[in-house]
């Protein structure tokens, strides 16, 4: 086959793609395969001469699709979404075919430029402070990341920086080696894990601090931390305020802890994930008070937004100390418009970067903020609907307060009642959802992942709950 021919095989693709997202309600939700199920069904080296597509395109359901995990289907309630849609996908594609790398403004000056004003555009949005953003002519601005654990380490590294520059004017005769050793960073105890490892990746020392009775970590709390840390010769340099936990979607009480941040003089990062794109909501935007307190700020579109993974969103007021952090400046991608535009490549781990803006700019526009919140609105709604179908059953109990498209439910039973009915809904192969544990307590959480999700669909999954409970408890 000539490599011309391939372009047929494109438009087959797109078709193929379109036939998969539109009938995805038709397919098993998890996979029944086993590990290693893959290997018998492929040759044990590859061709030496080229085959044809119509032969890749019909291993694609035997090899593939046999063993995927639809989380586009309106019966996959585990983890948060990933965002999927059409605008987003072909912009990838254009995206792979343009296949630019945009390290610096000059490797493709419209990859640089097209995502300064697409964060411009994201931030407000959410009604982000204009001190986040590139149009308020300062040093501020966004970047996309790949995921939100690259921006709480991205955002380490700089506070980290400035914490040790800050540190070595007071006391010039300290190396770097004993300041690192002083330094300490904080979060509440339900803050997701990759916390923890960017504090592990950076070297440093992080306290998981315990919530109050709704999960929230307060000011008060991490104030007491600060202060007995700095009284014990440490540095507090960095906190992480989560707004939408993994387990349970509680809120960090942001307004109290950018006080005690901006009282010590310690880097703010908030973690939006999942939650922050319902702040494209007015009536959402009470969960983010005292965010203008922040240094920086991020959110993943790829969550919930409707743009496909990989794009994570994350602002920052004062990007020099990133910048400075990650400096290597050899000759060759050196270029003469250095310092007219920002060099990305400064801004991430990672050198290399592609041309992620154009999902955006594909799905705000081909949208439009208006049917944004219509989608964010909906899947609430579908959330509540769980809840009130769970709240009329005396057997259940709601665990946490319901605010976005998470509900987080249990028996009221034991644990091991409970994660038997886990077992059991799971292994009936119809819905899919995840456990978590917060203070002993073991609960069941449905989150409201698809785009194709309707209410016909949670009565479906409420209707495989309820069975699943009748299984249980008959057992008992």
């Amino acid at each position: 086959m000539e490599a011309g021919d391939f372009k047929d095989f494109a438009k087959a693709m797109t078709d193929y793609i379109a036939e998969y997202l539109e009938n995805i309600r038709d397919r098993q939700v998890v996979p029944s395969v086993k590990p290693g199920y893959l290997r018998p069904l492929v040759p044990e080296q590859a061709p030496e001469k080229a085959e044809p597509w119509t032969a890749v395109m019909a291993d694609i359901e035997r090899v593939v699709m046999s063993g995927v995990t639809h989380w586009h289907s309106p019966r996959f309630h585990a983890y948060f979404p990933t965002a999927n849609s059409y605008p987003a996908i072909v912009a990838d594609m254009l995206s792979g075919a343009i296949a630019c790398i945009g390290f610096t403004w000059i490797a493709s000056p419209a990859c640089t430029e097209l995502e300064v004003v697409m964060l411009d555009w994201l931030g407000q949005m959410l009604g982000l402070p204009e001190s986040f953003l590139a149009r308020s002519g300062g040093e501020a601005g966004g970047v996309i990341q790949g995921t939100a654990s690259e921006a709480t380490l991205v955002a380490l590294l700089g506070a980290k920086n400035r914490t040790i520059l800050r540190v070595k004017e007071k006391h010039p005769e300290w190396s770097d080696t004993e300041i690192l050793s002083k330094l300490v960073g904080y979060c509440n105890k339900q803050a997701h894990s990759s916390v923890e490892r960017a504090g592990l990746l950076g070297g440093v020392k992080l306290r998981s601090l315990q919530p109050d009775g709704k999960r929230r970590l307060r000011g008060d709390t991490l104030r007491d931390a600060i202060e007995e840390d700095t009284r014990n010769g440490l540095i507090p340099f960095y906190v992480v305020a989560t707004l939408g936990t993994t387990s349970s979607c509680a809120f960090d009480a942001l307004d109290e802890i950018g006080d005690v941040c901006n009282e010590h003089g310690v880097w703010l990062h908030v973690d939006a994930a999942y939650a922050g794109s319902a702040f494209i909501c007015p009536e959402y935007r009470y969960l983010m008070k005292g965010v203008e307190k922040a240094d920086s700020f991020n959110f993943n579109p790829h969550k919930w937004l409707l743009v496909n993974f990989d794009c994570s969103a994350l602002w920052l007021k004062e990007p020099r100390w990133i910048i400075d952090a990650f400096n290597v400046d050899p000759l060759y991608l050196k270029h003469d418009m250095q310092g007219s535009a920002p060099d990305y490549r400064h801004w991430q781990i990672p050198l290399g970067r592609r041309f992620r803006a154009l999902k955006l700019w594909f799905v705000l526009r081909l949208y439009g903020v208006e049917n944004l919140q219509k989608h964010i609105r909906k899947h609430i709604a579908l959330a509540h609907l769980f809840e009130k179908l769970c709240s009329a059953d005396e057997r259940f109990e709601i665990y946490e307060e319901v605010t976005m498209g998470l509900v987080c439910f249990r028996l009221k039973d034991s644990n091991e009642k409970n994660e038997e009915l886990l077992r059991r809904i799971n292994g009936r192969g119809k819905i899919h959802l995840v456990p978590s544990k917060i203070d002993d307590t073991y609960f069941l959480r449905l989150a409201i992942c698809s785009r194709f999700s309707e209410e016909s669909d949670i009565h479906v999954s409420w209707e495989e709950v309820k069975a699943s409970a009748d299984e249980v408890l008959k057992g008992q």
